[in-house]
């Protein structure tokens, strides 16, 4: 294969564990699939060599890093997906936001939104495949450089947790700056959301074509909204993305399965199980048994071990992954932790977890 061969989207070599597939479409397979979050991070010390030096958003313009972040965790422990090294704030940054990754503090807006006068200065028509093709060409070249061992998972944030960022200017504890607008400006909000989820539809649309193989949406900042917020605010926009996708896949023949990860919205557990993604994600803060009824078998779950389950013990990890999986069965279940590997994690734990869900669930499928 040539150079030029290699990064186009097309003659990606035969996938051969499509466990992870089959369980988010809910059909039984030989052992529960398990990824992580935040798998290729700088809890591994050849993440941290390789990205020694480098401002971090360059880094996500690189095809070839990214490809090289996203298999370093395949190499190490036996994942049933990878989930391609990219980051949320792509997104705003498309839109014509600067956004910087500092050091000590994460990811800071230069100039975010502080009055509704401001959406003027967003880009009101976004080329997604011009001002996001590097993540469209990192897809691509992973998908061949995978070489079929699992599949690889494109992603995108949800529209509030990226407006919630744009008005903010990075983290926050209270996003008071941003609920602000959802009370004092909702009509505006609303103008905004809209926006961030057509560019996030297309831009979930280029990843498929580029190889994705599944989706998760982001929304990370779910439990800052309570349930009447997050019904007018982030239900509406989710569902729309996953009906639009899911419409334009349909036309392209291609069956993606998409997963929707809104973090702290245990209040809102039914209302995901009927807005049109196969999968919802947990955070470590829901009973498995207690998900399993209320979303009454309409999706499959991923989740939800405390990552700092991670710091106890092996033999310990090895129990609590055993109960979890008894609480969430082993059918339509991925195991995955109920947010990001954190970076002071020892590697040989998180290769504890992977090994002790796969151990357990055989051991359940062979005694039903």
């Amino acid at each position: 294969m040539s150079k030029n061969e290699l990064i186009l989207p097309k003659d990606f070599p035969q996938l051969k564990n499509n466990t992870f597939l089959r369980a988010a479409r809910g059909e039984q397979t030989e052992h529960v699939p398990v990824w992580c979050m935040r798998q290729a991070g700088r809890y591994l010390p050849e993440f941290r060599a390789s990205r020694e030096g480098k401002d971090f958003f360059e880094t996500c313009r690189s095809p070839e890093h990214c490809c090289e972040l996203t298999l370093q965790p395949l190499r190490r422990f036996p994942f049933d997906a990878a989930i391609i090294f990219s980051d949320i704030l792509v997104v705003p940054q498309a839109l014509g936001m600067e956004v910087q990754m500092l050091t000590g503090k994460g990811p800071t807006f230069t100039d975010p939104l502080k009055e509704p006068e401001d959406l003027q200065r967003l880009r009101a028509s976004v080329d997604v495949n011009k001002e996001l093709d590097y993540v469209f060409r990192a897809i691509t070249l992973t998908r061949h450089k995978i070489e079929g061992k699992v599949p690889l998972i494109g992603f995108s944030g949800a529209p509030w947790t990226l407006m919630s960022y744009m008005i903010e200017g990075g983290g926050s504890n209270t996003h008071s700056k941003a609920k602000r607008w959802l009370y004092r400006h909702p009509e505006s909000s609303h103008m905004l959301l809209r926006m961030l989820t057509d560019v996030i539809v297309e831009y979930l649309l280029g990843q498929v074509a580029a190889g994705a193989q599944a989706l998760q949406l982001f929304e990370s900042h779910a439990g800052i909204l309570g349930p009447v917020q997050f019904k007018e605010f982030s239900l509406p926009y989710l569902r729309d993305i996953a009906r639009r996708v899911k419409d334009k896949l349909k036309e392209m023949d291609q069956d993606v399965p998409m997963i929707v990860f809104a973090k702290d919205a245990h209040y809102a557990l039914e209302e995901l199980s009927e807005s049109h993604y196969e999968v919802v994600g947990l955070d470590w803060t829901i009973d498995p048994r207690s998900a399993r009824k209320r979303t009454g078998g309409k999706v499959s779950l991923q989740g939800n071990m405390d990552p700092c389950a991670l710091y106890a013990p092996k033999e310990r990890i090895s129990d609590i992954v055993k109960k979890m999986l008894e609480g969430f069965g082993s059918r339509g279940y991925i195991a995955n932790l109920g947010h990001g590997l954190y970076p002071d994690m020892d590697p040989e734990n998180v290769g504890a977890f992977v090994e002790a869900v796969h151990l357990h669930s055989k051991n359940m499928n062979k005694q039903v």
